[in-house]
């Protein structure tokens, strides 16, 4: 921290000089020495031999300054990087002095109590609250300042490999054993990216590499976690030959039990170099592959890596590694190694590679299909485990989901991704061998779809188990054009019934209830906005936000196919409570009983709505996983658990974050729900308990008292403020018997 680093730049300002002099030498000694064997007086063998000679001197003298000029480069770049971590590490340490600890000479971290007056200091030592969360301010603030510190550690580790290395003279012809080095370069990254290459390109060849050689690499990946320079050096240097066989090989070596923390990290670093690696400028929205605009990047100087690496990895894609009977082709391993990395994958590469993969499957039938007992660690079917990578980064899944395309004008290009995955793919099954080979259905088939089109339908990560979806999210148009098309896929061509896989139900539900603001309106059936662009474009614009339109019956129809999922059906109906909820408290106090009919009829219409599904589920006889007590007891359940995902909604002065403080009628609904069924453990039990609190009268009785007790206009404990109340739940009823029956309606030729 004291050192003074502007001896660095110092240093460099010495080795130009130092080949200054060295240039001045090269034109004195080509005048003076050089020049005698090339004229005319001196000739035959011991002119060519001396001519032979001189040359190699006067190369050493041009290699001295390139070696020189190379030093200096690498001195102002060890400067640059020492002083911004320098920079990062006193900045850390005075933020946590600000936050109220003190930091030692050696980093370590404690709470200043000296700086307590007495009565903090009394709290601090009588409130073990107070100490557990200074305890973890105090770890906290320690894990960054060591992580600073390794930084710095690293980065001079990178500085040691590259002055090694400058020096070695690499050119074994120029006539000197180790002379000065011709090919030397100022950049610390390029010689971390050679070294790590000579590592990682023996242990793709299933060389001797110890721990030592191990760590290094390890550490170059971490160091390096943002440097296209590195990246690409490596990668040029490896091949997708080379990167696949690397996958492969740490891929073994983490399963194999031993130092498998540290395979775990190569993988990822060795995945997060091929995302840097692969980044492209603008985006798949202004030029998607296939765009003269893209053609052009890729053409260019600067898509040079990015041309040749990616037409190589077309090449190594269906080369197969495996054996005969079990065979594991190069996208199989690539994309299993894609999918351990923590770097966000450039979204027109995504779109590009995945379109690679429809291609070679296409050329290829069986390509994705897993033979035999397949091989852990790799999944079979590239192409969902790639589509599962691309759920990690939303833009990209909307884009390639996207229905009306992407690009403008003459860069602009079609897309039919959702009719071929949702329609038209033959998903690949699992072969399990003998004569002839059996197949059966791949248990994680569509796994990657589901998320990817919850990301691209929603423009947010998937939602984890136990999280609940936010009712009411911003939606851009190309967001909705995606959750339109995705239930224009869905929708059954005859009949009532849409059939869903069963690994498509959650996730897809998940997206849908995030525009449970337009599935209540839609269900409700009293908005002539939403009636219009059904039958057009599928969504219209209103707020600065884009909002789904489709009609009644394909939307009631999709919902069917979704709730043979208890948890999917669960999801759909809690959020449409939620939505509820905040429909009341929109309610001005005050308002006359015409201004409340609207709302509470939309309400009633949309419950009946799921009334009416949930009835078409449970007397459908098809449950093939639940029976229907068990359906019931599982909507139970997800309906009682779960927590609202903070959401951080987009304003004109930054943002504003809502959860779970807007759903004061779901949660003593919920509460009352929970408390029922804490004392039964039967899942018919439970099952009776769900019917109960899911029949509307009952919800809507408890949702609309919880409201009307935080009002200053009804008094609930009066026989007025009752009458009000039950008026209410009376125009509910009313709007869920007219939704009832039109959902019945769509329903009514499904097979029971």
């Amino acid at each position: 921290m004291t050192t003074d680093l502007a001896t660095l730049t110092t240093a460099a300002e010495g080795w130009d000089d130092m080949a200054k002099e060295f240039q001045k030498q090269e034109k004195a000694y080509k005048r003076d020495v050089h020049g005698i064997t090339m004229g005319p007086l001196w000739l035959g063998l011991s002119a060519d031999v001396a001519n032979r000679r001189f040359d190699i001197t006067l190369k050493e003298y041009q290699s001295a300054q390139t070696e020189a000029k190379a030093i200096a480069s690498l001195l102002r770049d060890a400067h640059t990087q020492f002083v911004d971590l320098r920079g990062k590490l006193t900045s850390a340490r005075q933020d946590a002095i600000n936050d109220g600890m003190k930091v030692s000479d050696q980093g370590i971290v404690a709470f200043d109590t000296a700086r307590l007056n007495n009565t903090a200091r009394t709290a601090y030592h009588h409130d073990p609250d107070y100490q557990d969360s200074v305890r973890k301010s105090v770890t906290s603030w320690q894990n960054r300042i060591d992580q600073l510190v390794k930084d710095v550690t690293d980065a001079d580790k990178g500085v040691d490999i590259a002055f090694t290395a400058v020096v070695v003279d690499t050119d074994a012809t120029d006539g000197t054993l180790n002379g000065f080095n011709g090919h030397a370069y100022g950049d610390i990254e390029k010689y971390e990216a050679e070294n790590a290459r000579d590592i990682a390109t023996r242990l793709a060849d299933g060389k001797k590499v110890s721990a030592a050689e191990l760590a290094e690499l390890e550490r170059a990946f971490r160091d390096n976690s943002d440097d296209k320079v590195f990246s690409r050096t490596l990668l040029q240097g490896l091949g997708p030959d080379g990167t696949i066989k690397l996958g492969n090989e740490l891929n073994e070596l983490a399963l194999d039990g031993k130092d498998k923390d540290r395979y775990q990290a190569l993988q990822s670093g060795l995945a997060d170099t091929v995302a840097r690696a692969t980044r492209v400028p603008g985006s798949v929205a202004d030029a998607p592959p296939g765009s003269q605009k893209f053609k052009d990047w890729v053409a260019g100087e600067d898509g040079r890596f990015y041309r040749e690496w990616t037409g190589s990895l077309d090449t190594y894609g269906t080369k197969n590694y495996g054996s005969n009977s079990e065979p594991m082709y190069g996208y199989q391993s690539f994309v299993a190694l894609m999918q351990h990395a923590d770097a966000e994958f450039d979204d027109q590469f995504l779109y590009q590679l995945a379109d690679d993969l429809i291609a070679a499957e296409k050329k290829q039938p069986n390509i994705f299909t897993e033979w035999g007992a397949g091989h852990e660690g790799v999944r079979a079917d590239a192409l969902d485990g790639l589509l599962s990578v691309m759920s990690r980064n939303p833009d990209a899944a909307t884009a390639f989901f996207d229905p009306a395309g992407n690009g403008s004008g003459a860069d602009h290009v079609d897309n039919n991704h959702l009719e071929y995955l949702l329609h038209e793919r033959e998903w690949p099954p699992r072969l399990l061998g003998g004569f002839p080979n059996m197949s059966i259905d791949d248990p994680f088939s569509r796994t990657g779809l589901a998320v990817a089109l919850e990301a691209g339908a929603t423009g947010k990560m998937p939602l984890e188990n136990g999280e609940d979806p936010w009712p009411e999210v911003p939606h851009t148009s190309e967001q909705a054009r995606v959750m339109h098309g995705i239930i224009e896929e869905l929708k059954p061509d005859n009949g009532t019934d849409a059939p869903v896989h069963e690994n498509l139900r959650r996730p897809l539900a998940n997206a849908l209830a995030q525009y449970t603001n337009d599935t209540h309106e839609i269900l409700g059936g009293m908005d002539a906005d939403y009636v219009r662009a059904a039958t057009g474009a599928g969504y219209f614009h209103d707020g600065g936000t884009a909002h789904l339109a489709t009609s009644q019956k394909d939307l009631v129809q999709v919902i069917r196919g979704l709730s043979e999922d208890p948890v999917a059906y669960a999801t759909l109906h809690k959020a449409e409570s939620r939505y509820i909820d905040m429909e009341l408290r929109d309610i001005p106090e005050g308002s006359t009983e015409f201004e409340r009919s609207a709302p509470l009829s939309k309400s009633g219409a949309t419950l009946g709505a799921y009334s009416a599904i949930r009835e078409d589920v449970v007397n459908d006889g098809r449950l093939a996983d639940y029976n229907e007590a068990d359906w019931k007891s599982k909507i139970a359940y997800h309906i009682i658990g779960g927590a609202v995902t903070p959401l951080a909604i987009p304003t004109g002065g930054g943002s504003i974050v809502v959860g779970d403080a807007l759903q004061r009628g779901v949660d003593t609904w919920a509460w009352e729900w929970a408390n029922s069924m804490k004392a039964e453990a039967d899942a018919r039990a439970n099952a009776a308990i769900a019917d109960e609190y899911l029949n509307v009268n009952n919800q809507m009785v408890i949702m609309v008292d919880a409201w009307a007790n935080g009002r200053t206009d009804i008094d609930t404990a009066t026989d007025q403020g009752k009458a009000q109340v039950a008026v209410l739940v009376d125009g509910i009823l009313n709007g869920h018997d007219r939704g009832q029956g039109l959902a019945q309606k769509y329903l009514t030729d499904t097979v029971n």
